[in-house]
């Protein structure tokens, strides 16, 4: 059985610059593929942005030095935000040219055929859904992508843009763990003060259930907050809860970050951490995540200690 963890690419390919991909970022991304291979991971997630496309590129050496990894992992990546140039300043660009010659480049840079999972990264503002199922029909006739979903949107957007669709969203990727718990103070905290939030969720999370779209969690492992060093500034709740999740680990006989991934993955919306590391031994110490069961108990401590008040 497939792991539910995802490997997300996004720290390989050396720095965010326009300088060349050298022999020891791919050394470093085969490094952090093989610990992800090695506990189960067989979805890699990239964008076309990340490292200003070094990162896909570093997969198509892997593919070279690998050669049966392609035909090992569903491939997926992003396209739609757009860095400051002559034409404008940074942007979110959903247009049906823009999302096909995307999608050319990244199959270029990563030196493959097709592309198994599309996602568009950011909402834009100026998105015609007739445009992007344009763009939709005309990659998925080539066969060069083979499904499509999307990133950081609401259950608003979504509905608007699957009207006009003629395939099924089948990703939505959000920014959700213990640290970035706005997803989950929106059902807990329903007509409570403790809710409010700037943040459109509404229905979010119950609509992508509904209809199939599996949701996806970046910045799953809190930027290592729980379980690793705390940040300069850390509440006392940050510190009591990363003692927690230590706790935890000893009693599940896990590493801490296993803990942290185990408290997404028990919510029944079948979240799909996407583990951002690019560190070999961080990677492999979320192998135990999908193992720890964690009690309701155990779940509402670390949700409370999190939140750092009692829920109403």
């Amino acid at each position: 059985m497939a792991s539910r963890l995802i490997y997300g690419c996004m720290g390989l390919g050396g720095g965010w610059n326009q300088e060349p991909l050298t022999e020891a970022d791919i050394g470093h991304a085969h490094a952090a593929v093989e610990a992800a291979l090695d506990i189960g991971i067989t979805c890699f997630d990239h964008a076309d942005i990340y490292t200003r496309g070094k990162a896909e590129q570093t997969f198509a050496a892997l593919f070279k030095r690998i050669p049966s990894l392609r035909e090992r992992i569903v491939l997926q990546t992003k396209c739609g935000i757009r860095f400051a140039d002559g034409e404008g300043p940074k942007r979110y660009d959903l247009s049906a040219a823009y999302i096909v010659g995307a999608v050319e480049r990244s199959l270029q840079r990563l030196n493959t055929e097709r592309i198994d999972v599309l996602l568009l990264h950011r909402p834009d503002p100026l998105l015609e859904p007739d445009e992007i199922n344009e763009a939709w029909l005309v990659l998925s006739n080539a066969g060069k992508v083979g499904a499509l979903g999307v990133s950081n949107m609401h259950a608003g957007q979504i509905r608007h843009l699957s009207a006009r669709l003629t395939t099924p969203l089948v990703a939505n990727q959000l920014e959700m763990s213990l640290a970035k718990r706005d997803w989950l103070e929106t059902d807990t905290c329903f007509n409570d003060a403790q809710g409010a939030s700037g943040l459109v969720w509404q229905d979010t999370l119950h609509h992508c259930q509904q209809h199939g779209i599996a949701l996806q969690a970046w910045g799953s492992l809190a930027k290592g907050w729980f379980s690793g060093a705390l940040p300069a500034g850390a509440s006392a709740a940050d510190g009591e809860t990363a003692a927690l999740v230590r706790r935890l680990a000893e009693q599940h006989g896990a590493a801490p970050e296993s803990i942290v991934l185990a408290w997404l993955l028990r919510h029944p919306a079948g979240i799909r951490p996407v583990i951002g590391t690019s560190h070999p031994e961080r990677i492999r110490a979320c192998g135990a995540a999908e193992r720890v069961k964690l009690t309701r108990g155990e779940w509402y401590a670390l949700y409370q200690s999190a939140r750092g008040q009692e829920l109403p």
